[in-house]
């Protein structure tokens, strides 16, 4: 079980997931997070209801940097859906 601001990593904002629908946002959240965790997070973190949440697990890119081969990080995209509410990030997480 992870504590709700170590779950959160950051808001993605891309201009794709601003113009989703309303009460659709995404985050970053950590590797080691679940649904579970995720959800509890946002609900205590932005004080809202969350009604779904999808996750996509993203491969790290194989890379070479002179010469040598390395790997990019893996993340972890959170797709959140809201029932009641409205997350305002001018103030940050």
């Amino acid at each position: 079980m992870i504590s709700e601001y170590d779950c959160l990593v950051v808001p993605v904002m891309t201009e794709k997931s601003m113009n989703s629908k309303e009460g659709v946002h995404v985050f970053k959240v950590n590797t080691k997070a679940t649904k579970l965790d995720i959800t509890r997070a946002v609900e205590k973190v932005f004080k809202v209801k969350v009604a779904k949440v999808n996750v996509l697990n993203r491969k790290g890119k194989k890379k070479t940097f002179r010469g040598r081969a390395g790997e990019t990080k893996a993340t972890k995209i959170a797709i959140v859906r809201l029932s009641e509410g409205v997350i305002n990030f001018e103030g940050g997480i």
